[in-house]
């Protein structure tokens, strides 16, 4: 027994049970009590369109007896290649209603990846919009195991009538793939067999980033997607009668359970607005006037720095909480300023289905006085979040080490790949990569990925404290610090800044700016100020991008 194992974090959890009851056997159970709770109550919002839960049920039974007329069997994967549209819930439920596993695709990959992912999945049907199947499915799919295409437009589902269909506008009927809407029409009204996962039943297939190398299936249970959206719903206070808004890509295990799985549980309505666009998001806020998000910080921001934001913009919200992307304290002040809400930090992987930690609802997180970071909260109920040595011994609270977690949301491996699994997952307990501590209270601090450190004249330099500096300065919008080759140092600091709008300074002033504030051996010693730094889709600055440039 360790000092992990007291969960010393359980003191500051208030009336918040230790641990969560899980309260069904698995995804699709937890979707049809929802559905039998309010039948008629509005299951996803987009734009001047609505789908109730009913309509939803309905639909995703003609899509399961679609799918096994054409030959699709338990534990067959169908993979979804889409944005935030509708069509990504009716894929979802379908799919296990047809007793199969979804794979999700973010909807940015291009042929090489879309290749991988499908061969890697063996995935035998392909649901994907018009515009990705003629840019870049067209050339796949021969080569892989998918046996139908279904095509669909984000065009659908926009208007509230009796077809859900779009007058005025030219589909794109392409050879060899069917529409989406005219199977379910076609199959409208007919019921797929009962079906029943067991909890360690495999719900979806989530692709890691690949940073480290080629991405990896996350195996997603029934158990862990009902474990988090009740970890999301206590945790973060959904409101009975709330709504969920729709910020983060539903291919992300942020979307899928932040907002999908959420909305199932509650039960809640979805408000999707097909992809991020700041001045897009706003118009639907003040529209559908949501109660609850989750999503990167980053996306916040940009809604902040849109020039039509006004505090009404977020009055309506009563839980907002950012994970995926590191929050400074200058953005969580930032944000609490220009929304008069608190943002709370949500901290978890692909592979732990979303939350790991998160900040307690109500109350802001604590600043370390040492490294200036802002705490991503504390371990979830039933979790257990150790800080562990190269070797894996734990390391007494307050030491720097690799953050580790066990509990009912960590995955049960990856799919097709032992070897990976029993290196990252061993014991069944999840080595994040990521490097932190954990004060005696129980609070959790991320330092840094370990492969991102910067070894400068034998001086351990981690990139976030660097970044978390520069938010400091009027300036500065966001920031990204990389290691560079140096002669002398071996590496030495390089940070890429942009400005926000309407602000200036010069490399020179930002360098000054961190000289003052940190040992000599942290601070930038160059500064390159560029338009926009390089995300991934989900908000996270990628740095890989930056190293050589």
């Amino acid at each position: 027994m360790s000092v992990y194992d007291d969960r010393p974090w359980l003191a500051l959890y208030g009336d918040q049970p230790a641990d969560e009851q899980i309260e069904h056997e698995n995804a699709l159970q937890m979707f049809e009590a929802g559905l039998a709770a309010d039948p008629s109550g509005v299951a996803i919002a987009y734009f001047d369109g609505i789908l109730t839960r009913a309509e939803l049920d309905g639909q995703s039974d003609a899509l399961a007896t679609a799918l096994l007329a054409n030959g699709f069997t338990s534990g067959d994967r169908l993979a979804v290649y889409l944005q935030n549209v509708p069509q990504f819930l009716v894929c979802m439920v379908g799919a296990w209603k047809a007793g199969g596993v979804m794979v999700s695709i973010n909807p940015m990959s291009r042929t090489r990846e879309l290749s991988y992912l499908l061969k890697d999945s063996g995935a035998k049907v392909l649901v994907c919009l018009e515009s990705l199947y003629d840019e870049v499915a067209r050339d796949v799919v021969p080569d892989t195991d998918v046996e139908l295409v279904l095509t669909t437009s984000e065009l659908e589902y926009q208007t509230r009538n009796d077809e859900r269909l779009f007058k005025g506008i030219n589909r794109q009927r392409h050879e060899g793939t069917t529409d989406f809407t005219d199977l379910l029409r076609q199959h409208a009204g007919q019921e797929p067999p009962p079906v029943q996962f067991a909890p360690d039943d495999v719900a979806f297939l989530t692709y890691t980033s690949g940073t480290t190398g080629v991405p990896k299936g996350a195996m997603n249970t029934h158990r862990n997607v009902v474990f988090t959206a009740q970890v999301y719903r206590d945790c973060a206070r959904f409101a009975p009668g709330g709504s969920v808004f729709g910020i983060a890509p539903l291919f992300h295990i942020t979307g899928l359970i932040g907002h999908i799985a959420i909305s199932f549980l509650a039960p809640a309505t979805l408000v999707l607005a097909y992809r991020f666009e700041p001045q897009v998001v706003l118009d639907a806020l003040l529209e559908h006037r949501p109660t609850y998000t989750i999503g990167a910080i980053t996306a916040l921001n940009a809604m902040l720095s849109s020039p039509d934001f006004t505090k009404e913009h977020f009055s309506s919200f009563t839980s907002v909480y950012s994970g995926g992307a590191a929050i400074s304290p200058t953005a969580e002040q930032r944000f609490l300023a220009a929304t008069g809400k608190q943002v709370h930090n949500a901290y978890g992987l692909t592979e732990t289905t979303s939350p790991m930690t998160l900040t307690p609802f109500g109350s802001p997180s604590p600043v370390d006085e040492t490294s200036g970071a802002l705490s991503v909260g504390l371990p979830v109920p039933s979790t257990i979040v150790r800080i562990q040595d190269e070797d894996g011994r734990d390391l007494p609270m307050g030491e720097v080490g690799e953050i580790v977690a066990d509990g009912p949301q960590v995955v049960a491996g990856y799919w097709g790949k032992p070897e990976e699994t029993a290196a990252n997952l061993p014991g069944g307990a999840l080595k994040s990569g990521d490097v932190g501590f954990m004060n005696p209270e129980g609070w959790i601090f991320i330092v840094d990925r370990k492969k991102d450190m910067i070894n400068a004249s034998g001086y351990k330099v981690w990139p976030r404290e660097v970044e978390d500096v520069l938010a400091e300065h009027p300036a500065v919008r966001e920031s990204a610090v990389v290691g560079v080759p140096d002669e002398k140092r071996g590496e030495t600091v390089k940070a890429f800044v942009s400005l926000k709008a309407g602000a200036t300074a010069t490399p020179e002033e930002l360098i000054a700016h961190c000289k003052e504030r940190m040992a000599a051996y942290k601070y930038p010693r160059s500064v390159v100020v560029v338009d926009e730094l390089p995300k991934t889709v989900t908000g996270k600055i990628l740095r890989r991008e930056l190293r050589g440039t």
